[in-house]
């Protein structure tokens, strides 16, 4: 499970920013420490490396509040779940329990236990998903340049499409 952010306009323009009014809204992008205004994309990743399903909210929305949603619509085969820090706590851990899903997740530098907690193993695991699926930059569908929410819509589903499909010809060849 990942999460990323869909910015509609330049950071400068946060607060008089028209588009998308009353859909779109700032949230904050702690890996580059800036605030956007747009969307952002929650998503399942199988552990192939396809993109299962995926959900576009307000930039404000966390990333675990989506995901119990997610996981009713997508039922993955794989049970055992990989979320980045986004996705620490323990009430998502409980829901997901009850849905039959283990949800791992690293825990922070600073948190008790997290040099035992950290698997290598997981967190390679963890770092070639989000270095696949920073692919779907290289498709736009960071850089969505559509005025309308028809537009928006379509342009991110052609940019998992044409990722889904470049990622299933580079397996098979």
């Amino acid at each position: 499970m990942t999460a990323f952010p869909v910015p509609v306009c330049q950071p400068i323009r946060n607060y008089r920013a028209k588009i998308f009014g009353g859909y779109a809204n700032i949230g904050y992008k702690a890996t580059k420490k800036i605030y956007f205004y747009g969307f952002k994309v929650h998503a399942i990743v199988s552990d192939d490396g396809y993109i299962l399903d995926y959900v576009v909210t307000k930039a404000s929305v966390h990333d675990a509040r989506e995901t119990v949603e997610l996981m009713e619509n997508t039922h993955p085969s794989n049970y055992y779940l990989l979320g980045d820090e986004g996705y620490l706590g323990k009430e998502l851990h409980q829901q997901l329990k009850q849905m039959g899903y283990e949800l791992w997740t690293p825990y922070r530098k600073n948190m008790t236990g997290a040099k035992k907690h950290n698997d290598h193993q997981l967190m390679a695991i963890r770092r070639t998903i989000e270095s696949d699926f920073s692919l779907l930059t290289y498709y736009n569908a960071e850089n969505n340049r559509a005025r309308s929410l028809i537009g928006f819509q379509s342009r991110l589903e052609i940019a998992i499409l044409a990722y889904n499909l470049a990622y299933c010809l580079e397996r098979f060849n």
